[in-house]
């Protein structure tokens, strides 16, 4: 099919809420490495890996090579049957994975992740109420969409019983109006007024991503989840590390990006970079709190031993290359040029992140702080006809969301960074 071809197909059999990028949507067609070619052969310089999730780039050797071997010799089998691949995946979870998490429940996406997060802790507990934050995603069914705090995908029919939304960590947007470091953490606090104030007092979990994903990239304060941890125990609550976004060295030198924020989750729910583009999450816990799980349950594609194998391989890539400090020290030089643009272009309010996950706020002034959404859109479709790829997000649609996989150089956050530069340059002419 040609490029007409594919987009009107999309039209007559593809729902209509699965939107695409840019006013006219790239085509994929094949991979490689940090790049993206569309349909027509056009080559973009990829930073944005499939919303992070091509953590070791495009279709790397060591890893569609063991897909292939493996879809040879067994493609299915079922949690019915056990197999090795997936074992050996969860004792590899289990031996990068921080403190106590052990055991794993394989699913297809983070979406059923965090299902199985809540369903879990709430077996453990005793509870039902689940405290999340507000700007945070967790996924497209009923239940993760009501721990999502973001209007545009909370649509359709929310059933959001038993969750409530403490303020979030948005220093460049404080909802408490206060600066940091000043505030002494006042939206941490938020959380136990929440749990005072909107639930029984008894909790069965509070969940949140470390770095707030589909939010922006919003980074909280390195005091943050500290606080947090001590309220959420106080009250009986399970702590839940969402790790889609921010797992398997995204944020540099650690494997989750919690690990930054010296605190040991009781769960942790795993995706996208996991396997590098292969349909998988996993929900890990301690030992007693995997135990704690009541009735029988099965998961058809959750195991699955082609997924499996393509997750140990991203793992072994990503220790092999050394990608964990990778991420770390190209992520620095990331940062910089980014700050660079910053100081060069009006349009740049905050740059944030970590590692390799860097978030580029815009505004329409400085002194108010006005979100820019139509000109974060132009300077995306700049970058994509100047042959890069970025995303975007943010509660106002006015944040770039810059991901690119961890084993890019500084050679190329240099050429992403003219690139960005020269679409800066162009908004607006």
């Amino acid at each position: 099919m040609n490029r007409s071809e594919v987009l009107q197909k999309q039209k007559d059999y593809i729902f209509p809420c699965v939107v695409n990028y840019y006013a006219e949507p790239l085509v994929a067609d094949r991979g490689e490495g940090k790049y993206l070619w569309d349909l027509e052969g056009r080559r973009y310089l990829d930073f944005f890996g499939g919303i992070l999730t091509i953590n070791v780039g495009h279709c790397h050797p060591k890893v569609t090579g063991k897909i292939k071997a493996q879809v040879d010799r067994l493609q299915h089998a079922s949690t019915i049957y056990p197999n090795e691949q997936m074992v050996a995946l969860a004792e590899k979870l289990a031996e990068i994975a921080p403190g106590r998490l052990q055991k794993s429940f394989f699913t297809n996406s983070g979406t059923e992740a965090n299902e199985v997060a809540v369903m879990l802790a709430r077996m453990a507990t005793g509870s039902f109420e689940v405290v999340a934050l507000r700007h945070g995603y967790s996924g497209h069914s009923l239940l993760a969409k009501s721990l999502t705090a973001h209007a545009p995908w909370r649509r359709g029919g929310v059933i959001g019983v038993g969750v409530v939304h403490a303020v979030n960590p948005y220093c460049y947007r404080c909802p408490l109006g206060l600066t940091y470091p000043g505030c002494e953490v006042k939206c941490a606090q938020d959380v136990e007024n929440a749990i005072q104030t909107s639930t029984s007092g008894r909790i069965a979990a509070f969940l949140a991503e470390p770095i707030q994903g589909v939010g922006g990239f919003i980074t909280p304060p390195q005091e943050y989840f500290k606080i947090v941890f001590t309220i959420v125990k106080k009250y009986g609550g399970a702590f839940i590390a969402d790790e889609v976004q921010t797992g398997f060295g995204r944020t540099g030198k650690k494997w989750f990006g919690i690990e930054h924020w010296e605190v040991e989750p009781d769960i942790m729910t795993l995706a996208k970079g996991m396997a590098n583009g292969a349909p998988v999450g996993a929900t890990v816990a301690a030992p007693e709190i995997a135990d704690a799980f009541q009735g029988m349950t099965i998961s058809t594609f959750g195991g699955n031993p082609v997924t499996s194998v393509a997750a140990r391989a991203t793992i072994e890539v990503i220790e092999e290359e050394k990608l964990l400090k990778n991420a770390h020290d190209v992520g620095q030089h990331l940062r910089a040029k980014l700050e660079e643009l910053k100081q060069k272009h009006a349009l740049i309010g905050d740059v944030r992140g970590m590692g390799l996950m860097q978030g580029v706020e815009l505004v329409k002034d400085l002194k108010t702080k006005e979100p820019a959404p139509m000109e974060t859109n132009q300077v995306m479709e700049r970058a994509k006809r100047n042959g890069l790829l970025i995303g975007k997000g943010g509660l106002y649609g006015n944040v770039l969301r810059i991901a690119p996989p961890l084993n890019v150089t500084k050679s190329d956050v240099d050429e992403a960074a003219q690139l960005l530069d020269r679409s800066f340059g162009e908004v607006g002419k």
